[in-house]
């Protein structure tokens, strides 16, 4: 693709911003380690949220939908659809608590839930192996999804373009060094409105260039097709009724996952405890997934579609989105399109070096290694970390070949876990040695499962297998730890239980060593919230879809669900004297 001199100075002046964004939030950063990975307990929910969604727009989200779409359809969306229950989950029943206790990430929370030698552990193993492993391979497959962009965009080698990326990487770090959250977000809010700008201007080129709406359809299949449905063909090779069933059912609140976390955690836990209270919190990871799940994947699927009638023979069908834009975008939105993906980019590594690196310091290093320093020494740890954890992930995007590969990695060794980390908030028994035994049970009866028993993760029934197989091994191994160990101590439990105050219903116990305490009697109104936020996205979501294929009437039915659920929400909110939601 064709760069002139005027898209280059566009590109330029992109870069430029974000430097004097990170120059403007440095004194602040540097003040104290609050600030650096919080900015302050202060941050706006319409701020937090963006910056939560900005995160979860990759340089890799428009290809992935891409390559979905082009093999299964609109309905292979449902593959990241299916997790709207479990962000819903996140805001109304886990949100406020989060905010309540004060900790900084969100493993601090086990040395706040748990106590002794075994909480420990727990929060030290987990800043290593979700901040240094996990972390460096989701960094990795978002660099790997740069520099196939960048190979086709500017038509460089593999080589030369990671060399690219690493440059890009190191502008961010410095970033993300310098500024701290603050830089983080603000960047992100930036970052967003461009990206989110040219992918729609560039759904708008894509559906021109095949002719308009009526006739993509046509050349898709026309009404009733299976291409154009909304829901999977359960008698699919991709999706059958067992794996649908898995997806649906299991996954969303069985699986640990980066940023869908049964019960919220990592970056959107960060989010939320940067906020200003708990209603900026709770606002802030609704605003999240109501953005996330059905404002934005339209623009992303149009396009999809189009590079379908296109580019019909592609051997990766990923790359008909990074062609449609080569094709069919003017070139005076070229340079605009390439600081989209950029912002992409930057905002997704900005935010994992920023969150890895307080895994490492707060959780590791000032915990185990270098206890009652200054904060300005932390905050220096926290530039090291962020510089060390930029290396490592270069290095691995190296040698890494497969995106999907690691994405299914992630999946199947977190099949279980999930469960309890939902239930320690509502479970008074709930140990560290849960915890404990549910991530080892997992990773061994999914290691296990594909390597001794032969299940092929590629294969969509033995998918569904792995999951239930995972799931079912991994709950009786940390239900029998929980009942064969000794429960926490009464002194953890009332001090937890006094911060945090969570729904007294499977707390009675500790409740009663704390009749000071008002017991919270919410989870009912919570968990018709939660019901409601989940008829909220996805009537949104498919009322939008319809309408934009001109099925008005089924369009407006959705859109109409969706508004009552919502009104729902807003009753139950002001019942709560949150009358103002939106200030």
């Amino acid at each position: 693709m064709r760069l002139t001199t005027v898209d280059w100075c566009i590109i330029a002046g992109y870069f430029l911003f974000n430097i004097l964004i990170g120059f403007y939030y440095k004194s602040k950063a540097g003040s104290n380690i609050s600030e650096f990975f919080l900015s302050g307990r202060n941050v706006p929910w319409w701020l937090a949220g963006t910056s939560m969604v900005a995160t979860t727009f990759a340089a890799d989200t428009p290809l992935v939908v891409t390559g979905l779409v082009a093999k299964n359809g609109i309905a292979g969306n449902w593959l990241w659809w299916n997790m709207v229950a479990s962000g819903m989950l996140t805001v109304f029943l886990f949100s406020r608590l989060w905010r309540r206790s004060g900790v900084t990430t969100d493993i601090e929370l086990a040395e706040l839930r748990y106590s002794g030698k075994p909480a420990a552990f727990l929060r030290g193993f987990r800043s290593i192996y979700l901040g240094v492993i996990m972390n460096c391979i989701i960094l990795g497959w978002v660099n790997l999804a740069m520099v196939k962009i960048l190979v086709l965009v500017l038509g460089v080698n593999k080589d030369q373009a990671l060399w690219i990326v690493i440059g890009i990487i190191a502008l961010t770090s410095f970033i993300s060094t310098l500024s701290g959250l603050w830089g983080v977000l603000v960047t992100d809010l930036f970052q967003f409105a461009v990206k989110m700008t040219m992918v729609i201007v560039l759904a708008v080129q894509a559906v021109r260039a095949v002719g308009g709406i009526d006739q993509m359809k046509l050349k898709l299949g026309g009404e009733g097709s299976a291409f154009l449905s909304f829901v999977p063909d359960l008698h699919s090779v991709w999706m059958p009724a067992v794996t649908f069933f898995v997806y649906i059912a299991v996954n969303w609140w069985a699986t640990w996952y980066p940023g869908a976390e049964p019960g919220g955690g990592g970056y959107v836990a960060q989010r939320m405890f940067s906020a200003k209270d708990e209603r900026h919190s709770l606002l802030a990871t609704l605003w999240f997934n109501i953005a996330h799940y059905a404002l934005r994947p339209w623009p992303w699927v149009l396009t999809g579609m189009a590079s379908v009638i296109l580019y019909p023979h592609l051997q990766d069908p990923e790359t008909g989105y990074i062609r449609v834009m080569i094709d069919y975008l003017p070139p005076s939105l070229r340079g605009l399109m390439v600081a989209a993906f950029a912002a992409a980019f930057m905002s997704t590594i900005g935010t994992q070096l920023n969150w890895g690196a307080s895994y490492l310091v707060n959780d590791l290093y000032k915990r185990f290694i270098r206890i009652n320093e200054p904060d300005r020494h932390y905050v220096l740890a926290s530039q090291v970390a962020t510089v060390l954890l930029t290396i490592v992930s270069a290095i691995i995007t190296h040698y890494m070949d497969s995106i999907a590969g690691a994405w299914k990695l992630l999946i199947v060794t977190g099949a279980g876990t999930g469960s309890v980390l939902i239930l320690r908030w509502y479970w008074w028994r709930i140990s560290a040695w849960s915890e404990v035994s549910s991530m080892a049970a997992a990773f061994v009866a999914s290691i296990a499962l594909q390597t001794v028993f032969g299940l092929d993760s590629d294969n969509p029934v033995q998918f569904a297998y792995i999951i239930l197989y995972t799931v079912g091994f991994t709950t009786v191994v940390w239900v029998s730890v929980t009942f064969l160990t000794a429960p926490e101590s009464n002194a953890t439990l009332v001090a937890f239980y006094r911060k945090v105050r969570p729904s007294v219903a499977g707390w009675g116990p500790v409740a009663r060593l704390a009749p000071d305490v008002r017991p919270s009697s919410d989870l009912v109104w919570n968990l018709l919230d939660w019901l409601c936020g989940c008829v909220l996205v996805y009537g949104s979501l498919f009322g939008i879809g319809k309408v934009i294929l001109k099925e008005y009437g089924t369009g407006l039915m959705f859109i109409l669900a969706a508004l009552l659920a919502g009104g729902v929400i807003i009753k139950d909110l002001s019942r709560r004297g949150w009358s103002s939601v939106m200030e």
